[in-house]
């Protein structure tokens, strides 16, 4: 069989492991009810519809025939590279910083990684994103996840 567009092959392939992956981690935890969700609930059910998505988009490659192709063209490694710096600063100063520092920094630093850049845009989503989490998080779900830096709450 021959491939017709290694653009959909290579990520649909990408996708269908991926999410296999996820799919026998979350096997490691326990499932609970669909009432009472376990841990390894929500990750079992998104890694197998990833995959499902991905062998769907591999299936696709061998069958449908593209202009070109779709040949793979050079990798982007500095987005790459500039999307997980951001999650690991994110991670590395959620508790130091709070939600409401740490959030909007890692969109400022995922930011760069594409080719346009625009201050008002950032400001924009870092808001938006900081408060859907904080209500989302915090205030429906009461996880205790920091909202201000820790040096704040030291002084109050």
């Amino acid at each position: 069989m021959r491939i017709k567009s290694q653009k959909d092959f290579w990520s649909g392939l990408m996708f269908t492991l991926t999410g296999a992956g996820f799919a026998l981690g979350a096997l490691n935890y326990t499932f609970g009810t669909s009432a009472r969700p376990g841990p390894g609930y929500f990750p079992f059910g998104l890694g197998a519809v990833m995959a499902l998505l991905g062998a769907f988009v591999v299936f696709e490659s061998l069958s449908i025939d593209t202009a070109d192709g779709d040949p793979v063209t050079r990798f982007a490694w500095k987005p790459l590279l500039t999307i997980v710096a951001s999650i690991i600063v994110f991670g590395a100063t959620l508790v130091s910083l709070g939600m409401a520092l740490a959030l909007p920094l890692l969109v400022v630093i995922a930011s760069l990684a594409g080719d346009e850049f625009h201050w008002k845009d950032v400001l924009i989503n870092s808001v938006v994103l900081t408060v859907g989490s904080w209500l989302v998080f915090i205030v429906a779900l009461k996880l205790v996840i920091p909202l201000w830096p820790a040096f704040l709450n030291a002084a109050g």
